[in-house]
């Protein structure tokens, strides 16, 4: 990954992030969801619903990754990120990253008590462009 301000950037740009938990017998478990709402430094922040089974598993389990990437005609870029998920359901960060369209999802508003966000933090990742990949730790990035 050439900078912090890069890979930014690059995910940023992108509308769907890969999500992945770990289930109850250790197996991986992936999921499409739109793209984080917030970036602070090494935290990438995400709404989703607190019934849903990818929230039971972050908390009996916070190792997770997320993957971003974008498919050119003729390049591929993509990006692994590995670290923790915590689930938050405070309001400050609930009414922070909410959207008007939100309602669609969560009927009662920014207080639904199905709606939190998950707080990704990164440690390392996996960086893949014009056929090379590089493996980095994401607090050495400039």
């Amino acid at each position: 990954m050439k900078t912090r301000t890069h890979m930014i950037e690059f995910i940023q740009k992108q509308k769907t992030a890969f999500i992945a938990s770990v289930d109850e017998d250790g197996f991986p478990n992936m999921k499409a969801m739109f793209a984080p709402r917030k970036i602070e430094g090494n935290c990438f922040y995400f709404s989703t619903n607190t019934s849903s089974m990818r929230v039971r598993q972050f908390r009996k389990n916070p190792k997770a990754s997320i993957y971003f990437y974008q498919r050119g005609r003729f390049k591929y870029e993509g990006l692994m990120l590995a670290g923790t998920m915590e689930v938050l359901q405070d309001d400050k960060i609930r009414k922070e990253i909410w959207r008007m369209g939100d309602t669609l999802f969560y009927k009662e508003g920014v207080t639904d008590p199905d709606y939190c966000v998950l707080k990704f933090t990164a440690e390392k990742g996996r960086y893949y462009c014009d056929l090379k990949t590089e493996s980095f730790d994401v607090e050495g990035l400039e």
